[in-house]
């Protein structure tokens, strides 16, 4: 007997329908759903080619939301992040660099760096 078990314990879902998540299912029914009223209604106004390309548009982003992960967050989680990223949160971030080691040896240093030079300009005037 094989059980076949997730290298991440966090990519597990489960299946409840067709093999896809509930989450994926409402989706995908949501999807058919838009598709099959788009089609209603717009036939008797446009050709079957052009019903068939507005059925597709309408039901692909209903489908995306069920499928599609982004850094392993849903899309309703993706799409709060980046508002609060682009408007509630707007941060500009600055680079600056901070020398440590220089800032350590210029303090350590310190103390003795008048008298160091004293002793080269000494040397020099000799």
């Amino acid at each position: 007997m094989e059980v076949k078990i997730n290298k991440e314990i966090r990519d597990y879902t489960e299946s409840m329908f067709f093999g896809l998540s509930l989450r994926q299912f409402a989706f995908s029914g949501v999807a058919i759903g838009v598709a099959v009223g788009a089609f209603f209604l717009l036939k008797p106004h446009l050709g079957t080619e052009a019903v068939s390309w507005v059925c597709i548009v309408g039901a692909a982003p209903f489908a995306a939301l069920g499928f599609i992960k982004y850094n392993g967050m849903p899309a309703e989680r993706f799409a709060w992040a980046w508002f609060r990223h682009t408007f509630l949160v707007p941060k500009r971030l600055v680079f600056r660099a901070a020398n440590t080691y220089h800032k350590i040896l210029h303090e350590a240093v310190k103390p003795t760096l008048p008298r160091f030079f004293k002793y080269i300009l000494r040397r020099k005037q000799r």
